[in-house]
């Protein structure tokens, strides 16, 4: 009996983990929505720009076409299509973002 209560415990547990990861959201992995005026710097995105690069945890301001939208780049993705972040019909085309490894990152390994 008590091994079957130490069984049930462990199931128990395992399930509960598993329900923790799975309520990632789309923000934990992307990032989100960030006021300009907090920007660590600007990237304008004109016809010539084929990507961007960033750093996790900045927080970028994108100009194109006289509009403009920031971004923090908080999330656990290393690139994605800044379509998916940008609000509707800012940009005309796909364009991909990558999102390298921030200082403390790296130190941490």
């Amino acid at each position: 009996m008590k091994l079957f209560v130490q069984a049930l415990a462990g199931l128990t547990l395992s399930a509960a983990s598993l329900a923790a990861t799975a309520t990632m959201t789309e923000s934990d992995m992307l990032g989100s929505p960030a006021q300009a005026a907090a920007a660590q710097r600007t990237i304008v995105i004109d016809p010539k720009t084929r990507w961007i690069t960033v750093e996790r945890g900045e927080v970028v301001k994108f100009v194109t076409s006289g509009r403009e939208f920031a971004w923090a780049f908080r999330g656990m993705a290393s690139s994605f299509d800044v379509n998916r972040v940008a609000p509707a019909g800012i940009l005309d085309r796909d364009l991909k973002v990558y999102i390298w490894p921030n200082a403390e990152d790296l130190a941490d390994k």
